[in-house]
Parts: structure tokens; C-alpha cells; sequence
């Protein structure tokens, strides 16, 4: 009688959290503030990374920058400090999303580091020092990401490995950091940019959808492990987009009858997105919304209907013209330098 009742039960919260949803798609829940709170982005150099640091900024947290690129990373800091400047000269009395803020404008700070987070000793010592220089991080965003280019094959072990190290291992690393105090003090948030090529891939990049898949598993079984801890105060989001116009995957191409419906998406545009679901708690977000019918359909289809399908859009081959550039431009810069 028991598992009856409890499946009763168990029951009813699988259709209150679908209305719950629902209800979230016709009222936009009310973004949460981070103002004074110290966000740590890493890659934050450039991409996705930088835009996610000037948006922070407008948001008046304080900023902890890590990059590989130390010149790249100072170019992000400096333009947070213009954005650091705009808000002081504004002298705004209420914050973007309508709460009181009483920071003093003297504390919104951004500090760079040189890091390299596909190197554990590495994240560790910088956390260390950003632990004892800024203070306890409450907004973690792994951001920092590569990619060979190379066709299996011909890809060399070490940079299958360095994918593997900052796209997935990196997020261990990171989160093993920051995350105790995080518990300490039920308080923080974690935020795991992956890809689309997180839940469904494509052919000539294994290594790359190798290492998201690793961090879209990673962020689901730490999002379980809080919640079996009961820790309601630390929330995750997990950030999964299409084909980002960075620059990362340039060339790369689908069918091009379907391209003006699957456009690369615009940086700022994903950004934006992205920074809707972190501040409202949003679990996990995909970008754009036929990405979840994508992944839904590859989950129930049989294997040849999907590879039907990649076929019919010409996902199957998409990343090719982007290796073959990449290739290309390897043995230009070989010849130029004479190896």
C-alpha cells in the first residue's frame, strides 16, 4: 500500500513540475540578483567567455577572469572596467532587475589571472590565490573550451588529450575548488557552457563531442548529488547551444537549403540567452529551442533513422569544410615557417 501511495505521489509531482514549466514559458520568473557576488568565468579571454564577463558586469558582480591568454584576458578586464566606470558616472539607486542595491561603486572590482585549466596543479594554485586575494567565488562559470580539427585518425594523442582536459576535466578541477564553501554555506551557482554536441554529434570531431558529452554527464550527476545533499541553495545551469558564430567552427556548413533556418547563432545573441536562465535558475538551456527536439528525436529514433535525418540536413558531414580549413591552414603556416 505504501509504494502505491508513494507512486501516487511521485505521480503528481511529475505533472505539477510539467504545469510549473509551462507556467514559466508564459510568465518570465524574476532574475536573481548578483551584485557583489564574485563570478569566476573561465576562458574568459575571448568568445562566449568575454561576453559573459561584460554581462556580469552590467550586473555589478565582481569579476574573476582566468584565460591562457594573459594579453586577451587584460583586453576583457579593461572593457569591464569601462562598464565598471559607465554604472559609477550613471550612479544608478536601483539595480537592472528593480532591486535595491546598496553596493558602493568603490567595490566593483575584476581581477585577471593567467591560467591554464587543463592543467590541475594549475586551477588549484589560482584558486588558492584567487581564494586569499578576492574572497569565496558564489558564481562559477566553466566556459573555457578547444578543439583540434583533425579527423580521428589524424588527430595527434596530444591534442585529443588537451581537448579532454579543458572542455571536461577542467570542470572537475574547477568545481573541487570552489564547491566546498559552496556547501558550507548552501549558497552558489555553477554554470557548465557545453554544446549542443553535448547530446547528439557529428562526424570528424570526436574528441570535442567526446569531451562535452563528458561535461553535460558531469554537470547532471553533480546537479544529483545536490540535490540528494538537500542543497536547494547551490543551483546549476547547463548551457548546450547550437553552432556559435565565434569564429571556434568556421566553415563549417550544413545543408544550404536549411542554413537560413539553422544560422550560426550570434554571440551576444546565445549570451543573452544564457545569462536569462543562470539568473532565473533555469536547470539547463538550448539554443535554440529545436535543439531539445533535436536531442528528443535522437533519443526515440532508431540509429539509421537518425543518420537519415543528419543526411537529409547535412549534419553528418558539417564539420568536414571546417577541417579541411584547418588542415589548410596548418600547412600554410608550415611552409611559411619552413618545417
Amino acid at each position: 500500500m505504501n509504494i502505491l501511495l508513494e507512486l501516487f505521489v511521485v505521480t503528481f509531482r511529475v505533472l505539477w513540475a510539467f504545469v510549473l514549466a509551462a507556467a514559466k514559458w508564459l510568465v518570465r520568473p524574476k532574475e536573481k540578483s548578483v551584485a557583489g557576488q564574485v563570478c569566476l568565468i573561465t576562458g574568459a579571454g575571448s568568445g562566449l567567455g568575454r561576453l559573459f564577463a561584460l554581462e556580469f558586469a552590467r550586473r555589478r558582480a565582481l569579476l574573476v577572469l582566468w584565460d591562457i591568454n594573459t594579453q586577451s584576458n587584460e583586453e576583457t578586464a579593461g572593457m569591464v572596467r569601462h562598464i565598471y566606470r559607465e554604472l559609477a558616472e550613471a550612479n544608478p539607486k536601483v539595480a537592472g532587475d528593480g532591486e535595491k542595491d546598496a553596493l558602493p561603486h568603490g567595490s566593483l572590482q575584476v581581477y585577471t589571472y593567467t591560467c591554464d585549466v587543463g592543467k590541475r596543479e594549475n586551477v588549484y594554485t589560482t584558486a588558492e590565490r584567487v581564494r586569499k586575494e578576492v574572497g569565496e567565488v558564489s558564481v562559477l562559470v566553466n566556459n573555457a573550451g578547444v578543439v583540434s580539427g583533425h579527423h580521428l585518425l589524424e588527430c595527434p594523442d596530444e591534442l585529443i588529450e588537451r581537448t579532454m582536459m579543458v572542455n571536461c576535466h577542467a570542470h572537475f578541477w574547477t568545481t573541487k575548488a570552489f564547491l566546498p564553501k559552496m556547501l558550507e554555506m548552501n549558497h552558489g551557482h555553477i554554470v557548465t557552457v557545453a554544446s549542443s554536441l553535448g547530446l547528439f554529434s557529428t562526424a570528424g570531431v570526436e574528441d570535442y563531442c567526446a569531451s562535452k558529452f563528458g561535461a553535460v554527464g558531469f554537470h547532471e550527476s553533480l546537479s544529483h548529488e545536490l540535490k540528494a545533499a538537500e542543497k536547494d541553495g547551490i543551483k546549476t545551469t547547463l548551457v548546450c547551444p547550437y553552432l556559435v558564430d565565434t569564429g571556434m567552427f568556421r566553415g563549417c556548413r550544413i545543408r544550404k537549403e536549411i542554413e537560413p533556418f539553422l544560422p550560426p547563432l550570434k554571440p551576444e545573441y546565445c549570451v543573452k540567452q544564457a545569462m536569462r536562465a543562470i539568473l532565473t535558475d533555469q536547470p539547463m538551456i538550448c539554443t535554440p529551442r529545436l535543439m531539445y527536439m533535436v536531442t528528443f528525436m535522437k533519443s526515440i529514433l532508431p540509429f539509421e533513422a537518425v543518420v537519415c535525418m543528419y543526411r537529409f540536413l547535412g549534419a553528418d558531414k558539417c564539420m568536414y569544410p571546417f577541417i579541411a580549413q584547418r588542415k589548410q591552414a596548418t600547412n600554410n603556416n608550415e611552409a611559411k615557417n619552413g618545417i
